[in-house]
């Protein structure tokens, strides 16, 4: 029973870097809702090179690295405490993930629209941050 459990929360990991995946790919496009001021790609001047994408992917890859573990660690019946340990250490990264995109979205898109008046970022971004909280 405990293995299907932990089988379980290892293929919801893997759901979760596909979908962080996703949103890495998204974060060098340019924001749906920035799209009309045609500033959040010119303005990531630090990205112009796409090190804020290698970064991310960079991130994502040690992610995977460590879903890939924690399902080995499954696979070989491994003491419950340390496949735990190996969970909450990917849960950290994942987060960490989550606070980089995060940042990057308000330094730039964020920053962007208020910049032009789009004040309805600002519900946006409230409504995200309640999503990351919970």
């Amino acid at each position: 029973m405990a293995k299907k459990k932990e089988a379980a929360e290892v293929k919801k990991a893997a759901e979760q870097v596909t979908a962080l995946e996703a949103e890495a790919e998204y974060i060098n496009a340019k924001c749906a809702k920035c799209a009309h001021v045609d500033i959040c790609e010119s303005e990531k001047k630090y990205n112009k090179d796409g090190e804020a994408k290698k970064k991310l992917l960079n991130r994502l890859a040690r992610i995977e690295g460590q879903i890939r573990g924690l399902e080995k660690m499954v696979d070989e019946d491994k003491y419950c405490i340390d496949v735990l340990t190996q969970s909450s250490a990917i849960t950290s990264a994942v987060n960490a993930f989550s606070k980089e995109v995060l940042t990057n979205h308000i330094r730039n898109c964020v920053t962007a629209n208020i910049k032009a008046g789009n004040d309805e970022i600002v519900e946006e971004m409230l409504d995200m941050l309640q999503k990351l909280m919970k």
